[in-house]
């Protein structure tokens, strides 16, 4: 149960495929992962995965309940870190660019607000990113996920 009263998925379901933007059968392995359970689903837009992943939870969508999607179980920060727009992945230090995490943060909530996002979150925060954000957060987030490959 999250800090906000709302329950979600533990186990979440990577969508990393490298090369980043190799989507050829993403459908379908989405889609058989829905039908084993898992409704958390890692969506980095560093990944290019968002379309095909939006359009296999709408087909799964479409063949369960009929519904579109109206809003998000959980929206979160997949790194505290900011880059150049025509940076993909492994960034070098000058494309980085200082992170707003106050303007995220707020801008994350008025989802929440809007109900466009249930519950909030980060990944891979330190401890320090952490409690920066925690003291400035009118919505704390729920989770902060760490990735498996850097723990």
């Amino acid at each position: 149960m999250g800090s906000n009263g709302k329950s979600i998925p533990l186990l979440g379901f990577g969508t990393a495929e490298y090369p980043l933007g190799n989507t050829e059968n993403f459908k379908e392995i989405v889609l058989h992962a829905i039908e084993l359970g898992y409704r958390h689903f890692d969506m980095a837009a560093s990944h290019r995965a968002e379309k095909p992943l939006g359009e296999a939870i709408a087909n799964a969508l479409e063949l369960v309940l009929n519904l579109q999607l109206e809003y998000l179980d959980l929206y979160l920060v997949h790194w505290p870190i900011r880059l150049r727009p025509e940076v993909e992945i492994q960034p070098k230090e000058e494309d980085m660019l200082p992170f707003e995490m106050e303007s995220v943060s707020k801008g994350m909530e008025e989802c929440v607000k809007l109900d466009l996002a249930r519950c909030i979150g980060v990944s891979n925060f330190s401890c320090k990113k952490l409690d920066k954000l925690l003291a400035t957060a009118k919505i704390p987030p729920v989770v902060n996920q760490i990735s498996s490959s850097i723990a």
